[in-house]
């Protein structure tokens, strides 16, 4: 994660929220996936953002997510789950986990997707120690980078969002995330108020406009997360699907089933198995032959 933050330019980042579809973001070539809240509460517990699934669920979906892919996955530890030790046990977990990074926001608790109404965030004190406690757990031997994230803009105004990803900063944050704020003249703004990497995010239909990859490398964004472009998309495809079979019909663009087998790792786990068959002692062959 580090070395990627190095390169020059705009990493643009399709969101996952299980290991299949982390693992189709890698072979798709990206470099790095990030662990959505959002999509990971509806695929696995089939619930909203809304603070319903907890630390270990996520926890776990993480894990085997990270498990399966070799690029970096960033984790959303949303409020760190409880006070500052909370924070520092998140940070510690995920980083067990494989995550590369984790993000740690100033929402009060139940938090929510940053793109729904109702979203309240904590005081600044509060705020900054939950950031300060991951910076901590980062420090005390957690292989992890800490991404500081701020909801202000929807509930304080863009000044408020700005002074909390500053101080964030100094409390020693890695990366930074000012969410949704609404215009480009606001995310001219927040790149402008730290010298740290930032995040855009890019939900369709949601309060930040859907700019251009280029455009928002110019504006001096770091990192461009979809955070429900592929739920969205598996979504409505499954809808259809479905559609098609209550009709009886055979639902239209299917992947066909020698590609799916591809995808999902048959083939490459036949061909590992041959490997190991083919490379058996002689030894070993003659006394089966032998024994049989």
């Amino acid at each position: 994660m580090r070395r990627l933050l190095e390169r020059p330019g705009l990493q643009m980042m399709p969101c996952c929220f299980d290991a299949h579809s982390a693992r189709l973001i890698e072979r798709a070539g990206f470099a790095l996936t990030f662990m959505s809240g959002f999509a990971v509460s509806a695929a696995r517990i089939g619930l909203p953002d809304t603070g319903l699934i907890s630390y270990g669920e996520m926890l776990d979906q993480g894990r085997n997510i990270c498990s399966a892919v070799g690029i970096p996955v960033i984790g959303d530890g949303d409020t760190g789950y409880g006070n500052a030790i909370n924070v520092k046990r998140t940070v510690a977990g995920y980083a067990r986990a494989g995550f590369a990074c984790v993000m740690i926001e100033d929402q009060r608790a139940p938090k929510r997707c940053g793109h729904t109404r109702g979203v309240e965030v904590v005081g600044r004190a509060e705020a900054l120690t939950r950031i300060r406690a991951a910076v901590d757990a980062r420090e005390d031997g957690a292989d992890i980078l800490v991404m500081a994230r701020t909801d202000a803009r929807a509930t304080d105004g863009l000044d408020e969002a700005l002074w909390r990803a500053r101080a964030f900063a100094d409390a020693g944050a890695d990366l930074l995330f000012v969410e949704a704020p609404r215009d480009e003249r606001e995310m001219e703004q927040v790149c402008a108020a730290s010298a740290l990497p930032q995040m855009a995010n890019l939900v369709e239909g949601g309060d930040t406009p859907l700019l251009a990859p280029d455009s928002l490398a110019a504006l001096g964004y770091r990192i461009a997360a979809y955070p429900l472009t592929l739920l969205s998309s598996a979504t409505r495809a499954m809808q259809r699907a479905l559609e098609n079979l209550r009709r009886g019909e055979t639902p239209a663009d299917l992947l066909p089933f020698a590609e799916l087998r591809a995808v999902v790792g048959f083939d490459a786990y036949d061909a590992e198995q041959r490997r190991y068959a083919e490379s058996s002692h002689p030894a070993e062959r003659a006394e089966e032959e032998h024994t049989s």
